[in-house]
């Protein structure tokens, strides 16, 4: 591909950051031809986040690479992901939060794998690493997407590398996944609505090797800072004196280019020492989505399609969770088996799970340090410890949910999707901080740990998976696996000896999708096995399936 002047692949990718590298991934694992085209020289620049979250590991674990970054993270293996709020580094605790995000390394029944504490930019680089691996992937960087055309057979783009050559790209679909500032979405001319502009901040990275042993308030990864002079969060990036920091909500008409750093880290923390101003980044914070998610074989996903503030690490992780929808349905369109209406359900299903996570984020964003300051919170005496004892009590109330929403990360589901069988039972109640495993389709497989200590999720293919959850059923398996055959899907059966898994899942047979949630259940198998498979991987006989429930 590097020598000719068109170049073809079966998906051009715009962007390389998390979501662009977990598409290729994605693909890549499928055999699916993908060229990724950066126009950055390398992965890294101004990555603000700083969590991988449980659902996002688990991506990670499917492609054989969360060992890999918890190898790569910066911080020790067991660093407390605790989150501290007080009124200044040098001042008085307020509230504390232990195992924030689910960041514990011990094993968890409801997921395979722990969040992780980790800089963006290391992820990057460990994403970056293993797309490289893999034969039917190739990654551009200082390469920009300069136009992009589409006709029923496919699209034809221009892309410019640093010398400024030109060179054609044929693909059969393209993606944008090149962030807020998406040409990909310029160039479709799709708008963001919603709201914008709602609250500017501004984002230190520095490096002051002492810092860490100058406060009394022990190990986090976030310490919020509520005070009445500058309201702000901080947090460790590595062991070795690399630091974030970020003023919240500056007053209007504050102009950050006016802003001394140095004095303002200073200030926020009620310490003096040394440091280094690595970079300045001012950013401001919005809600806003696509009014399109794409146009006929061109497609948005992240940033590209949906901004929100970050308070609850969900943006990137929503993103990744973009690429694994978008990518298994263009893999199976791409190889003969999904359906026409396959790629049409992308958008009906993330549209929801991107404003549920939008509005939870702007609830997050609406408490922080600046609404939380009360006069007298840095007295000393019986009237300060009045008022801190107050303050306390109000984060513990609001804030809970922003770093204990497991319900958000893992209780999302596929409500109206045109490829999920509905089974006529109630679904789990919608909650943000208590996850309640449960196979009502749509939802996320339930997880549970086998006896010889793997994952369920281990054990699931990369095509459909129909899970047997009786020994004595399985028999009955091969009438759907044969339909699965006769229609080119994909499809392994498992019948782990596990007798947890019937009362688990509440029927006899669930098949999983590729993302690993919930298609279908049912304790017998219909009749009309392949009207089910038809469904399930959006075809045309999808509207007329008959599907038996759990009786």
């Amino acid at each position: 591909m590097a020598g000719s002047e068109k170049m073809r692949a079966d998906v051009l990718i715009v962007g390389a950051g998390p979501v662009g590298l977990s598409l290729a991934i994605e693909l890549g694992h499928r055999g699916i031809a993908c060229l990724v085209v950066e126009q950055n020289d390398r992965v890294g620049y101004n990555p603000r986040a700083k969590l991988t979250n449980v659902r996002s590991r688990e991506h990670l674990r499917r492609w054989g690479i969360a060992e890999n970054l918890r190898k790569a993270s910066p911080l020790p293996r067991d660093y407390p992901s605790n989150i501290v709020f007080a009124t200044r580094l040098n001042g008085y605790p307020l509230a504390r939060f232990e195992n924030a995000f689910y960041c514990a390394p011990e094993r968890n029944e409801l997921f395979s794998e722990s969040a992780q504490w980790v800089p963006q930019y290391m992820l990057e680089e460990v994403l970056r690493a293993h797309a490289e691996t893999l034969p039917s992937v190739e990654v551009r960087f200082s390469c920009r997407l300069e136009s992009a055309a589409q006709s029923p057979g496919g699209v034809e783009a221009e892309i410019v590398d640093a010398a400024a050559r030109r060179r054609k790209v044929r693909s059969a679909y393209l993606v944008g996944a090149d962030g807020a500032r998406s040409t990909v979405r310029e160039l479709l001319g799709i708008r963001m609505e919603g709201q914008g502009a709602f609250s500017r901040n501004y984002n230190i990275i520095f490096r002051a090797p002492r810092l860490a042993d100058m406060h009394r308030h022990g190990p986090a990864v976030h310490y919020w800072l509520v005070n009445p002079d500058v309201p702000s969060m901080m947090g460790p990036m590595d062991g070795a004196g690399l630091w974030f920091f970020f003023a919240t909500q500056l007053r209007d008409g504050v102009d950050p280019a006016s802003i001394d750093p140095r004095r303002l880290i200073h200030r926020a923390t009620g310490l003096e020492f040394d440091l280094d101003i690595v970079t300045t980044d001012p950013w401001v914070a919005h809600r806003l989505i696509a009014t399109r998610y794409g146009d006929g074989r061109i497609y948005l996903a992240g940033d590209a399609c949906h901004l929100h503030p970050p308070f609850g690490g969900y943006g990137m992780n929503m993103g990744i969770g973009d690429a694994v929808d978008l990518g298994w349905k263009l893999a199976a369109t791409l190889q003969g088996w999904g359906g026409p209406a396959l790629l049409d359900s992308y958008e009906r299903e993330r549209r929801p799970v991107h404003e549920r996570v939008m509005n939870e984020a702007v609830e997050n964003h609406s408490v922080l340090g600046n609404q939380l300051v009360r006069p007298g919170i840095e007295a000393a005496g019986d009237v300060g410890d009045r008022v801190r004892k107050e303050v306390g009590e109000a984060i513990r109330a609001a804030k809970a949910r922003e770093f204990k929403s497991l319900g958000v990360v893992l209780g999302y589901r596929y409500a109206d999707s045109p490829i999920i069988v509905a089974d006529g039972s109630a679904p789990p109640p919608v909650r943000v901080m208590t996850y309640e495993p449960s196979a009502h389709p749509g939802c996320l497989a339930p997880h549970l740990w086998l006896a010889d200590g793997s994952s369920l999720y281990d054990h699931f293919g990369a095509g459909f998976s129909l899970l047997v959850t009786e020994p004595n059923a399985s028999a009955a398996a091969s009438g759907l696996a044969d339909a699965a055959a006769r229609r080119g899907v994909p499809l392994k059966v498992i019948a782990p000896a596990e007798p947890r898994l019937a009362q688990l899942y509440a029927a006899r047979f669930a098949l999983v999708r590729p993302d690993q949630h919930v298609a279908w259940r049912g304790n017998e198998i219909p009749p009309d096995a392949e009207a089910l498979i038809d469904r399930v991987r959006g075809g045309q006989a999808a509207a007329t399936a008959r599907i038996a429930a759990p009786v």
